[in-house]
């Protein structure tokens, strides 16, 4: 019966011990992690305790408070004093409420302050139970406030090895802070772990420190790997925010919009970045002048801002704002610094310039040019000297005419008016200009160019001046017939005053008449002919005549004009041909064009008419024919194959009112391509004929000289050869087909001289030959004949008594001539006259020849001692060099004869056609 009240006194003790078990577990479930802060026995007020994990234990919170009013708890954990506090040996704690205000949830955080001193001898008495009970060496990260003002040392925490149960271990570090700077900051005892630090720490210095612990035995041997100590340095609000500069200026325009942005300020604070303590916020503290507030200030970005449209700069040009940045979010703990903002109003053209008068008056003399007459100013309220200031003046009635102008003066901003084209009294006394202005810069509001403009007016009041006459205009025509009789007058030059409107009192003077043709009435200005008018003389330009008179009046005022005497045509000029030599090429052209012209009016000119002038018994008609061209253009055209020369084609032309002239053509039938060719030869005939020796006459002389000498040498072959009195026979077409190369020179043998023309025989026979003496005029029987005859003209004439009988001349019956060189047959003309020119085109062809069979052998090629280079004359020759001639050979190419001259070709066409 005793135990059985023992046994239930027992099991309701365990049920009761039970129960609380439960319900501390139960409570335990709805607190957070418990934090311990070591702190030293002073706090001052708003002072920096330290940090928990709010995150960590109940991650929605909304709503924190704390327990204790001495303590203040801030969004991020931190912890903070809210007045002075004096801690004393015993713990100090206080628990921090967690609440989310949507689901009613709630959570508690214990914090435990524990002074220096109590941490120390609570970690001496349990040091031994520690070191059976928990492995140290993998302790978790420590921390340190910084600027912690003590005691010192400051003991951060303890590392232990597990061999230190077995084995005596000595612990050490190394690291920043111990052997590396900064130097001698933390310390470990040998012996037991425990780490300590001698003094405070700036955390904008050194962050955080990274130590490496060490556990080796006595001598030597390392129990434990290196063991890395992070000692993390807890951050204070030990710095203020600061702007980064002393003083902002910004700038912006009057009358800007709500909203505009003025400018940004910003700061910079050394604290931690992410907490509280680098957390900014931006205010104004004061706007000077304080009325009304313009201006705000974002929090976060320090953005100001305007509030009003209502800045104006011509009421307050600028404004200063003292602002101020601090940081805990702008908590009234937090530190704070102030800077000044000074605010510039830029100015726009909201003010239009106005004329300080509406009205004014001015006068100026009739006549004056380029002078001021008037100074007109504004008043403009605008920044001064600016484009918003500065005025431009316009005239905006009044000026129809151009007489005035009105510019801005950049000094004085005045408008000035001037006079830039004279007035006439006479014509008008008084002006009445309305004038505006405008400034540069457009008007900021949007309105009509009228509406922004100021105007005013003008009076211009003009003044009489004696003038003296005027000219006006100051060209005036008069009309006479260029057939009048000497002696006609008509009316002449006007001047009149302009005063009076009237010519009365004006003399009339000629300053110049170019051919003396009239005479003017000094008091009349009338003109009267003194010869004989003629509309086509020189220098009359379109028929007009111009006359220079000089107007004065009485007081000696003078004015000039011109009088353009129109001179009406007279039909007095028949329509003439103004080449009057013309140039036919035959081988390239059957005729010329012939161009009229008439000297008269269009209205007595084309269109034209032409015809041939000659009498019965000329032969112009036979020979010529004309075909129109146009109204002042022919053709002459050549018909019945007239020999080349010179001829004389009369041609008259008629004007449509039938006044004609006859215009003697010299007409010039040339074998030439060009019309360049003939004209050399034109020249050479005509300088011929007038008895000088020009340039091309002094050539042609020599030229003849040359082929005189030609002619020598090839009787001097024939005469070495005569020895040998045998014939060649030759065939007659033996050289005619082709142009043989005639650069060699040797002495001959018995040679035939063979000339087509010619008789051909052996020099030195009883026969008749042809090679002569030149201007002998006989030789064997053979006659030839070469005088100058009709001013400088050649006659050549060959007479032969045989068999065969050549004569060679010019035929001028008819207009015709026939030149036949080189050709067999009997050959007869009359009156055989011919020029340098025709007779060399008849010898050189035939010399050529002669040349060419000299000095051959019987079976026609060439002697041994022919080939000589063409410059070697031979010993004792008499003859001299053939300087035209070239060593081609006779089977080189033929490709020269492409490329000859004018004056060769005659010599090429003969030899292809043969």
């Amino acid at each position: 019966m005793a135990a059985t009240p023992a046994r239930r006194s027992l099991s309701s003790a365990l049920c009761w011990q039970l129960l609380l078990t439960l319900t501390i577990l139960i409570s335990a479930c709805d607190a957070c992690k418990k934090v311990t802060l070591h702190v030293p026995s002073k706090l001052d007020a708003e002072k920096f305790v330290g940090r928990v994990n709010l995150k960590e234990c109940f991650k929605s919170a909304n709503l924190i408070h704390s327990s204790d009013p001495d303590f203040q708890i801030l969004e991020d954990g931190s912890v903070y004093t809210t007045k002075a506090i004096l801690l004393s040996l015993e713990k100090r704690n206080f628990t921090i409420s967690l609440f989310n205000t949507e689901n009613q949830e709630e959570k508690k955080m214990l914090v435990i302050l524990e002074h220096q001193k109590e941490v120390l001898k609570q970690s001496d008495s349990k040091e031994t139970v520690l070191r059976r009970a928990k492995r140290r060496w993998a302790p978790i990260p420590c921390s340190m406030m910084e600027n912690y003002l003590g005691p010192f040392p400051l003991f951060l925490e303890q590392i232990e090895s597990d061999t230190a149960q077995n084995y005596t271990i000595h612990y050490s570090i190394r690291g920043p802070g111990v052997d590396e700077e900064p130097l001698d900051l933390f310390y470990i005892e040998r012996d037991t772990g425990k780490l300590y630090c001698k003094h405070k720490v700036d955390r904008e210095q050194y962050d955080s420190f990274q130590l490496v612990a060490l556990a080796t035995t006595p001598d030597g041997y390392d129990t434990e790997r290196p063991l890395l100590l992070i000692i993390k340095v807890e951050d204070e609000n030990d710095n203020h925010p600061i702007f980064t500069e002393t003083t902002y200026i910004f700038t912006i325009a009057e009358h800007s919009r709500v909203g505009s942005t003025v400018g940004q300020v910003s700061a910079v604070d050394k604290d931690e970045p992410g907490t509280l303590h680098t957390l900014l916020k931006y205010s104004i503290l004061q706007q000077l002048p304080a009325s009304p507030s313009l201006f705000f200030m974002h929090p976060s970005t320090g953005v100001i801002t305007t509030t009003s449209s209502q800045l104006d700069r011509e009421v307050i040009d600028k404004y200063q704002l003292q602002i101020k940045v601090q940081d805990m979010n702008g908590q009234p703990f937090g530190l704070y610094t102030t800077a000044t903002c000074i605010i510039q109003i830029e100015d726009v053209n909201d003010n239009l310039p106005t004329f300080t008068r509406t009205s004014y008056v001015t006068s100026v003399e009739e006549n004056k040019v380029d002078v001021e007459i008037l100074r007109v100013s504004v008043e403009d309220k605008d920044l001064f000297n600016t484009s918003n200031w500065r005025a431009n003046y316009t005239i905006l009635k009044g000026n129809e005419n151009g007489n005035f102008k009105i510019v801005t003066d950049p000094k004085t901003n005045e408008g000035v008016l001037y006079v830039v084209k004279p007035l006439n009294y006479e014509e008008r006394q008084q002006l009445t200009l309305q004038i505006g202005v405008v400034n540069e810069a457009p008007y900021f509001r949007e309105t009509t160019s009228r509406s922004a403009m100021s105007t005013a007016t003008v009076t211009v009041n003009v003044k009489d001046q004696d003038e003296g006459p005027e000219c006006t205009p100051p060209m005036q025509t008069v009309r006479i017939q260029e057939s009048a009789p000497l002696g006609t007058k008509s009316n002449g030059y006007k001047a009149y005053d302009p005063e009076t409107r009237s010519s009365n009192g004006i003399r009339y003077k000629k300053l110049s008449d170019p051919k003396g043709w009239i005479t003017v009435d000094d008091y009349t200005g009338s003109i009267t002919t003194l010869r004989s008018l003629d509309r086509e003389a020189e220098s009359i330009n379109s028929g007009i005549y111009n006359v220079t008179i000089l107007a004065s009046d009485k007081g000696g005022k003078t004015c000039t004009g011109t009088l353009g005497i129109i001179l009406e045509d007279v039909n007095d000029n028949g329509p003439v041909i103004l080449k009057k030599t013309v140039v036919i090429c035959k081988t390239v052209m059957s005729s010329a064009e012939l161009v009229a012209f008439d000297f008269d009016d269009p209205v007595n000119g084309p269109p034209f008419s032409f015809s041939l002038e000659g009498d019965s018994n000329s032969n112009v008609y036979t020979m010529w024919r004309l075909t129109k061209i146009n109204d002042t253009a022919a053709r002459l055209l050549y018909q019945n194959d007239p020999p080349f020369g010179p001829y004389t084609v009369p041609v008259r032309v008629t004007d449509k009112h039938g006044l004609s002239q006859v215009t003697s053509l010299n007409v010039i039938v040339c074998d030439c391509v060009t019309e360049n060719d003939c004209a050399l030869r034109v020249d050479s005939r005509t300088s011929a004929a007038q008895g000088k020796l020009g340039t091309w006459a002094i050539l042609a002389i020599l030229l003849g000289i040359a082929l005189l000498f030609c002619i020598l040498f090839t009787l001097v072959c024939g005469a070495s050869r005569a020895g040998k009195e045998r014939e060649a026979a030759v065939p007659e077409d033996l050289t005619q087909q082709n142009l043989i190369v005639s650069n060699t020179e040797a002495p001959g043998d018995d040679k035939v001289f063979y000339a087509n023309g010619f008789t051909s025989n052996t020099v030195g026979s009883s026969a008749q030959g042809i090679c002569g003496t030149v201007g002998s005029g006989m030789k064997h029987g053979g006659q030839e004949t070469i005088e100058m005859m009709n001013g400088g003209h050649l006659t050549l004439e060959s007479c032969q008594r045989g068999t065969h009988h050549h004569t060679l001349e010019s035929c001028k019956a008819g207009g015709q001539h026939t030149l036949d060189p080189c050709r067999g047959g009997h050959v007869e003309r009359d009156n055989c006259t011919f020029s340098y020119s025709e007779w060399r085109n008849f010898t050189q062809p035939c010399l050529g020849e002669k040349v060419q069979l000299c000095n051959q052998s019987d079976n026609h090629k060439h002697a041994q001692d022919y080939v000589r280079t063409y410059n070697y004359e031979g010993k004792g020759s008499v003859a001299s060099s053939l300087g035209c001639c070239s060593e081609r050979q006779e089977d080189d190419g033929l490709d020269f004869l492409d490329h000859l001259e004018p004056k060769f070709r005659t010599l090429a066409e003969t030899c292809i056609k043969r």
